[in-house]
């Protein structure tokens, strides 16, 4: 199935697009998402974190994904 990305901050980056489609498993859950951009994208493996954000609520590992999910990177943040 294909999914639409939010990428923040440095995700967009890396992503270098403002909304990116992945394809993943029917069954995906966030956990094979991570591995999924780690493998496609490695900047993201020297991130300190990358959490997930599936319809505006931070998701654990084993939260399964759905097509019409809103998926949301958001990167460490930093400020001053």
């Amino acid at each position: 199935m294909k999914i639409q990305l939010l990428p923040f901050g440095i995700a967009r980056d890396i992503m270098g697009s403002p909304c990116p489609a992945v394809e993943v498993p029917e069954s995906a859950t966030v956990k094979d998402l991570k591995a999924l951009l780690y493998a496609t994208y490695p900047r993201f493996q020297g991130l300190t974190h990358l959490f997930i954000a599936v319809n505006a609520q931070y998701a654990n590992d084993d939260v399964t994904l759905s097509a019409n999910d809103e998926i949301a990177l958001i990167p460490p943040v930093s400020g001053g």
